[in-house]
């Protein structure tokens, strides 16, 4: 009895230690990740541009942020970016959902070697000019719809929805069949219903993907009102190229202050579906 005492006081205090390195180790992770963006946040504030790292503004101003607010020009690269988000996630979402679908049921023919297929495609693609040449010829050369159409099909994403549709329980399918439900009828009725956490998990992948992409900005698109407002972003910041403005600001401070509202975004939608990501983060790992 006094053994088994022990063994148990032993295993206690073991979890406690683990707990508090536990808890040591993510607060420093989470330092790590915090230090840069307090420190942006920080500059975007400071009307004196400084290399070091400071804890608050020595010289606080908004003249950035009322810089970036007031600059006409940016109106229309962040309406670009708004609406190719918004497109582009839902697009994805309606592919991956349905891809994902059509690859959860076992019974249909030819599904191993799609899979496979679209496996194959994340390994190897055609390369740039291929790319290039496809996009030019379905005309989507020097327009924003690009970037909705060109992050429209993504297999990684597919590849998720169908782990966690096969994670559903197949008695729900089942029953539904039962009751004389038709496919799409149990996808709308059932599967959706049930996918709000892969649905706001991908779905945040996607508008992440489309809303910081300014690579394909720069290859594809020649026309200023065509660009968005990452590849606005980098020009200010690799180019110089800042915006003649009213309020007195240094260029560091205007730098800082656009990155701010090029993640503002995201950082108020994440609360609303953090709840949702992190459900999401394990899905399709449990099957019945």
């Amino acid at each position: 009895m006094a053994k088994e005492k022990a063994a148990v006081a032993s295993r206690k205090r073991h979890v406690q230690v683990f707990d508090i390195v536990n808890y040591i180790v993510f607060i420093i992770i989470a330092l790590i990740v915090m230090i840069p963006i307090w420190k942006v946040l920080v500059d975007s504030f400071n009307a004196v541009g400084v290399y070091k790292f400071q804890l608050w503004p020595s010289d606080f101003t908004t003249n950035g942020y009322l810089t970036i607010f007031t600059t006409q020009k940016l109106y229309r690269p962040f309406l670009n970016s708004v609406i190719t988000t918004i497109l582009g996630t839902l697009v994805g979402l309606t592919m991956a959902t349905l891809g994902g679908y059509v690859l959860s049921q076992y019974e249909i023919p030819g599904r191993t070697g799609m899979a496979y297929f679209l496996l194959f495609t994340m390994i190897f693609s055609g390369g740039m000019i291929p790319e290039y040449l496809v996009m030019k010829s379905l005309h989507l050369t020097n327009t924003m719809w690009i970037l909705v159409v060109k992050h429209g099909m993504n297999v990684y994403n597919l590849v998720l929805m169908r782990n966690f549709f096969e994670g559903i329980p197949s008695s729900l399918f089942e029953a539904a069949k039962i009751d004389g439900c038709s496919p799409m009828g149990i996808f709308f009725k059932i599967v959706l219903p049930l996918s709000k956490a892969a649905l706001a998990s991908i779905g945040l992948m996607f508008a992440v993907t489309v809303w910081n992409d300014y690579s394909t900005v720069q290859i594809y698109i020649v026309n200023r009102d065509q660009v968005n407002f990452q590849y606005i972003l980098r020009v200010m910041v690799m180019d110089g190229d800042t915006p003649t403005t009213q309020y007195a600001v240094s260029q560091n401070t205007l730098f800082y202050a656009a990155i701010v509202c090029a993640i503002l975004p995201f950082m108020a939608l994440y609360p609303f579906l953090q709840k949702y990501f992190v459900k999401g983060v394990n899905m399709g790992a449990v099957k019945e």
